[in-house]
């Protein structure tokens, strides 16, 4: 259940402090004279009461300028004993009637003031002067007077003149004191909320109703001091006097409070505009430009200097050869020493390795198909456990963090926070622009729709808002509206009046109290006001505050079903707002999970349409390498038996059926599925299993052609024995990095990478057994002359030499990916310039990406998660346009034995003897500071709350046996705690507290306010007490402000915790969704960190360098900085969702390099030696690597993803428009890029392993030969293109020898 704020000080109660403190009630009689004749010590204004204006009023004094008398004894000891010593020798202009009532109507003033002993003091100093000083006549001067009914004269108004420097002393001793659990200021209800001591004073003087019966005016005394009028001139008490007698509190005066230490400011580091990290990163990269150019410039001049030197020698010398020379050129252009020379062991055994598993899946391919799919089958049965996980506290928030912790105490402690129902009113419809909401029409109209909800039931259970409703009072529920100040009803809105009315109680809320009597602040009922006038307010905001019961619970059924209900009302009411020429926006507490839902449903058929053209693709593309135009002219019929598109539709299944797998294994672990995991698994495994499917089928067409005479089972056991240890890389080190996820506390990615992780594996596993074995029966098809798709067809007219043979042509079907590749792309990346130039670009990109990291915001703005056309984005934009009032934040203290007068002192913020840096003068500190705590108001400090109900003055408030408590105690309630209850007698009065009720009678009383603030255990010491204080954020409009927020309050609880060394711990709703972005940075540096750690190894460990492993984790590091890069650029910020597509950058960034590092380091010989002398060493492999698969990561990796996420640009999901579509565009442009250009540069300057030296003089002169290793299976290249591979083995050697280089 909620915390309900104080019940306030009910205003027909101030009406009659004030009433009788002002000593008079009046009727305008018309007699605008000077009544005071004479201004003079010892001479009096008004003495006496002298009758009623009227049945209701009060008594009221008479004018009497006579001298003033001296008291009886027993009146001038009641006199001391109520205004003060100074009053013991003093003659008087008041009697026994008047004190009385001053002194009753004093001591119920003291209730909101006794805190602050100045302002009590001041406050009973103007009214104890005013009413009795025996030189009243100076300073009052009787303007008007009435006949009362007594036929008596009687006082309608006066001027009483105060010097400056009293009423400035006297407002600056009152104006912080606060009152209550509201938490509001004593000034609200003593002065009206005045900003001044003139308006404080006018507030004290104006005649009102239930206010002061006659008008009292505070002129100011320049120019009125004559004809012996003085001002009065008390020396005020200041809050912070020398006297500690009358010094207040640290929460009343600002002035006594401890200074706190200052805060650093967070990511302050800049030079200039730019963050430090961003300013380090450029002036490196200039300073390397500048040291390339000065290296070129400096290679550039002394090749000059060798070439006219050499010049000048020719001049002198022989310019024929020596035979030296011609050995030494003839080795240096001997392309045979590039060839691979040594075997890697371990890449030797699992090319065996993956030989033998082809060739079983080949001989028994319906065994190993049956198996896959029985295997497939077990773990899908998890199915049956499938849950999908929606609550956001669950999916963002990992159970066992601090948060979450602190959550469930707080539920478990103090219930449930409540639940919020609000909508806004808004006339901002018109073309010529917002305008005023408010309107005679409007609000007959708005008062009917709140009706509507209060007589409202529920559909399903007949549920009604009384029995739903907050109600703290038992005697209406909490709606937090405007039309409280007519008390819920439209006959008390008066069509002349209403403006005026509206008016009065914006300005003073306590006197407009609605049926639940808690003052409505006009910032949270209404919105857009201009020029302080709520009259022109743009918005009408309403909040109907609803229980909250635990999850799953019958209570929080009757909720739900109850705001089910009042969505529809008000979707009925948006319409009829919409005629009116306004707008309704509104949200209730399960709006956003079922909104969140329904964006997911909406982005269905998107996903779906992009998973099919992918399949489409695959299956057309897979047939390509087989169908080529001349193929389809010289036979049609071999069409109908090469084409695969069944294949690619059986390994499209596959990958399909690997995430069932996935989802049935983890399901069944109790691992839920996640928004995340539905939307994104799918298209991560196909996006890597189709690549993998690609390389497969490629390889084994070449091998058709190459070893057309081998039987099948030879045939898939060397395709299988080139491209397994190719796909054990990039499955191997996607899968690790994809598992190093589940170490993560964050359910939303720790399930992510559960389940991504297991479908990359069980996918890799399903393509080398079952997809190989499919792929056996499909060429036994083939070679049967069978068609596809329909294998019980064969046709008679297809030519089975063509289709043994793979297609029956050569190297004039080559494709023009792959000869463009080949004549002119691969030979200009590997220029010495162009090299100079990727290397510049490449690492200007990486320095800009780096260079924006400072600039990516943290947070998840609710509106992208939903439906564009959702009703929540309108009710989120008028939240943050129109609704100026912050989140509550609760500080909870837990196992603290409050029974201890040391821990009491821990605690309160009102007496004396409370530390200084106690939990209520911290709280007050920070709230003053607000631009860097997120705090502002008064905390509701229910200890402080507690020892000013056990005030003996408070009469009505503690009472026992029928007396007053500590009426009579010695020692006597006092500010310093001095002989306050301690052990089994606090604990009786708090419990006594607890169930006091919070009326007019008491303000103080704990039930109402504190009834959920505290848990005791009765007549048990000690006692350890869970409890909290409650204050208010700033308006928080941002996620940065949230995000901010949530870490100063951090810091508060941490520094109350260390301070007095108890355990206290910050709580508020919006809490739990924003701890992920205290250590969201952190977790994505470790976990990156630690896959790329991981691909290092695992690259360098099965490709046998560490060179190699280095590069392709650098083009990894370089993706993904690129793509956060991006992610500033693009306005897509850190969250949970961003984060785990990172963790995808990882993992298909590998994916894009791990092909072509296994081509550079395991080279084709054949395509190698056809290199010749054109390119030596790194660039030689280099060169073979972009031929042999550089048309494979194009057109099979690139195109595939590329057309997959084209498709999710036109989704209606802002949350797929910015955090997938943009992102993975990103990541496959940058992947693509880094993957077919930096990377072949990078590789041919600094990739390597296979080293030698060979002797190129007879004077032992080495050259460096780097070679790679050999692959046992590489006989015409290793991974060939994805759409025609044969040409390699077949090329005529002058083709890679013409002059087209």
């Amino acid at each position: 259940m909620a915390r309900a704020p104080c019940l306030v000080w009910p205003r027909w109660l101030l009406g009659l402090v004030f009433t009788a403190i002002l000593l008079t009630v009046v009727v305008d009689a018309g007699n605008d004279g000077n009544w005071t004749v004479k201004h003079e010590a010892g001479r009096c204004a008004l003495k006496g009461q002298c009758g009623k204006q009227s049945f209701f009023g009060g008594e009221l004094p008479c004018p009497d300028n006579s001298l003033a008398d001296t008291p009886a004894k027993e009146f001038r000891e009641k006199l001391v004993g109520l205004c003060g010593e100074t009053w013991k020798d003093s003659d008087v202009c008041c009697d026994k009637d008047q004190l009385d009532a001053l002194s009753t109507n004093l001591k119920r003033a003291e209730t909101i003031i006794s805190a602050c002993p100045a302002c009590k003091t001041n406050f009973f100093n103007l009214f104890c002067t005013f009413t009795c000083s025996p030189d009243q006549s100076l300073f009052v001067n009787v303007t008007a007077t009435a006949i009362a009914t007594s036929s008596k004269l009687i006082v309608t108004e006066l001027d009483n003149i105060w010097s400056n420097a009293s009423g400035q002393g006297f407002y600056d001793s009152c104006k912080d004191i606060k009152f209550g659990a509201t938490g509001g200021k004593a000034m609200d209800f003593i002065g009206g909320g005045a900003k001044n001591y003139t308006t404080f004073l006018k507030f004290l003087g104006d005649k009102k109703f239930l206010g002061s019966p006659f008008q009292i005016n505070f002129p100011r005394p320049v120019g009125l001091e004559h004809d012996g009028i003085v001002a009065a001139d008390l020396k005020p008490k200041a809050c912070n006097d020398t006297d500690e007698a009358y010094r207040c509190a640290c929460v009343d005066c600002p002035a006594v409070c401890p200074e706190l230490p200052k805060v650093a400011e967070q990511g302050s580091c800049h030079v200039g505009l730019l963050p430090c990290l961003s300013f380090s990163v450029i002036l490196i990269y200039f300073v390397f430009l500048l040291l390339l150019v000065t290296a070129v410039s400096g290679h550039v001049a002394y090749q000059k200097h060798n070439q006219r030197k050499s010049e000048r020698l020719q001049l002198l010398q022989d310019a024929a050869l020596s035979d030296d020379e011609d050995e030494v050129d003839t080795v240096q252009n001997a392309g045979m020493l590039d060839r691979p020379q040594r075997h890697y062991r371990l890449n030797s055994f699992f090319d065996k390795a993956f030989s033998e598993l082809g060739r079983k899946c080949a001989r028994y391919p319906l065994i190993m198909i049956g198996l896959s799919l029985v295997i497939v089958l077990v773990l899908s049965i998890g199915w049956i456990s499938f849950e999908v996980e929606t609550n956001p506290v669950r999916l963002w928030v990992s159970p066992s963090s601090a948060a979450a912790k602190e959550k469930e105490f707080f539920d478990q402690n103090f219930g449930p926070f409540y639940r919020a129902e609000q909508a806004f009113l808004v006339n901002d419809t018109q073309k010529s622009g917002p305008g005023p909401v408010l309107s005679y029409d409007n609000l007959a109209w708005w008062f009917d729709v709140e009706s509507r909800v209060q007589r409202m039931k529920s559909l399903k259970q007949g549920v009604s808002l009384n029995e739903v409703c907050f109600n703290p009072t038992g005697e209406a529920c909490v709606v937090q509206s405007l039309t409280g100040y007519f008390h819920g009803s439209f006959s008390a809105v008066n069509k002349d009046t209403w403006q005026d009315q509206l008016k009065d109680c914006t300005e003073q809320p306590t006197e407009c109290l609605p049926d639940f009597q808690q003052p409505l602040q006009p910032d949270m009922v209404l919105g857009g006001i201009k020029n302080g006038s709520a009259l022109s307010a743009e918005a009408l905001l309403v909040t109907w505050v609803v229980n909250n019961y635990a999850e799953g619970s019958e209570g929080e059924t009757r909720a739900i079903d109850w705001e089910e209900s009042l969505i529809d009302l008000l979707n009925d009411a948006a319409q009829e707002a919409e005629q009116r020429g306004l707008r309704l926006s509104f949200t209730t507490e399960i709006s956003l999970e079922k909104e969140l839902n329904q964006s997911t449903n909406t982005d269905a058929k998107i996903v779906v349409i992009s998973y099919v053209i992918m399949f489409l693709y695959a299956s057309l593309a897979l047939g390509s390498t087989t169908l080529t135009v001349k193929s389809i002219l010289h036979n049609p019929a071999n069409a109908l038996v090469q084409s695969k598109f069944s294949l690619g539709i059986i390994g499209i299944a596959i990958v399909l059926m690997s995430v069932s797998a996935s989802v049935g294994l983890f399901s069944a672990a109790g691992i839920k599925v996640t928004l995340i995991i539905a939307e994104v698994i799918p298209f991560l495994v196909l996006a890597v299993g189709v690549d993998n499917i690609f390389l497969i089928v490629h390889e084994f067409e070449r091998v058709n052609i190459s070893h057309s005479d081998d039987d099948i089972e030879t045939r898939i056991a060397k395709a299988l024995g080139r491209m397994g240890p190719s796909i054990l890389l990039s499955a191997s080190t996607e899968t690790v990095a994809f598992a190093l996820g589940a170490a993560v506390g964050m359910p939303a990615v720790k399930n992510f990478a559960a389940y991504a992780a297991g479908a990359v594996l069980i996918n890799a596993l399903l393509q080398v057994t079952m997809f190989v074995s499919v792929l056996a029966l499909n060429q036994r098809r083939v070679e049967s002359s069978r068609a596809d798709c329909f294998p019980f067809v064969k046709i008679k007219r297809a030519d089975p030499v063509s289709l043994n043979a793979g297609g029956g042509f050569g190297f004039e079907d080559e494709g023009p990916l792959q000869r463009f590749i080949r004549k002119y792309y691969a030979p200009a990346l590997l220029n010495r310039k162009i090299k100079v130039c990727i290397i510049v670009g490449f690492l200007g990109l990486f320095t800009a990406g780096l260079a924006l990291i400072p600039e990516v915001a943290l947070g998840l703005d609710q509106r992208i998660a939903f439906p564009r056309n959702s009703y929540l984005i309108p009710y989120f934009n008028d939240l943050d346009e129109y609704f100026n009032v912050g989140p509550p934040v609760y500080f909870v203290v837990r196992d603290l034995d409050v029974t201890e007068r040391r821990h009491q002192q821990e605690l309160c913020g009102r007496f004396s003897t409370c530390h200084t840096f106690s939990l209520a003068n911290v709280l007050e500190q920070e709230s003053k500071r607000s631009n860097v705590s997120y705090i502002t108001g008064s905390t509701a400090s229910w200890i402080d709350d507690f020892f000013a109900w056990l005030n003996p003055t408070n009469e009505k408030c503690c009472k026992e046996n029928g007396k007053t408590c500590f009426k009579d105690r010695d020692p006597a309630w006092n500010v310093t705690l001095h002989g306050m209850p301690t052990a089994f007698e606090f604990v009786h009065y708090l419990t006594k507290w607890i169930g006091a009720p919070t009326d007019e009678n008491c303000p103080l009383g704990g039930k109402a306010p504190y009834s959920n603030a505290l848990v005791i255990q009765p007549d048990q010491v000690p006692n350890p007490v869970a409890s909290h204080f409650r204050t208010s954020h700033v308006p928080l409009r941002t996620q940065k402000a949230f995000i901010s927020a949530y870490a100063s309050a951090r810091r508060i609880a941490d520094s109350i915790s260390s301070s007095q060394n108890i355990s206290v711990f910050p709580y508020s709703k919006f809490y739990i969704f924003f701890d992920q972005y205290a250590t969201i940075v952190r977790l994505t540096g470790t976990l990156i960190g630690s896959a790329l750690a991981i691909i290092l190894v695992l690259s360098s460990l099965l490709l046998g360098s560490l060179m190699t492993g280095v590069v392709i984790t650098l083009t990894v590091i370089m993706i993904v900085v690129d793509v956060i890069g991006c992610m500033a650029l693009f306005h897509v910020s850190l969250n949970a969702i961003s984060l785990v597509n990172l963790v995808i950058c990882v993992g298909i960034g590998v994916e894009f390099c791990a092909h072509i590092a296994r081509a550079f380091m395991f080279p084709s010989k054949p395509i190698m030696e056809k290199a010749k002398s054109k390119f030596r060493g790194g660039d030689a492999r280099a060169w073979t690597a972009l031929v042999n698969v550089g048309g494979s990561v194009f057109s099979g990796i690139t195109v595939t993803k590329f057309l997959g996420v084209f498709v999710l640009a036109f989704t209606r999901s802002k949350i797929f428009e910015i955090y997938y579509f943009r992102i993975w565009l990103a990541l496959v442009l940058f992947a693509a890029l880094h993957a077919l250009v930096w990377l072949p540069v990078a590789l041919s300057l600094i990739g390597g392993e296979g080293k030698f030296w060979v002797v190129t003089s007879n004077d032992c002169r080495y050259t460096h030969i780097s070679a790679g290793y050999v692959d046992p299976e590489s006989d015409g290249g290793l991974e060939e293109d994805l759409n025609s591979r044969r040409y390699r083995a077949m090329l005529p050697e002058d083709e890679y020898d013409s002059d087209e280089y």
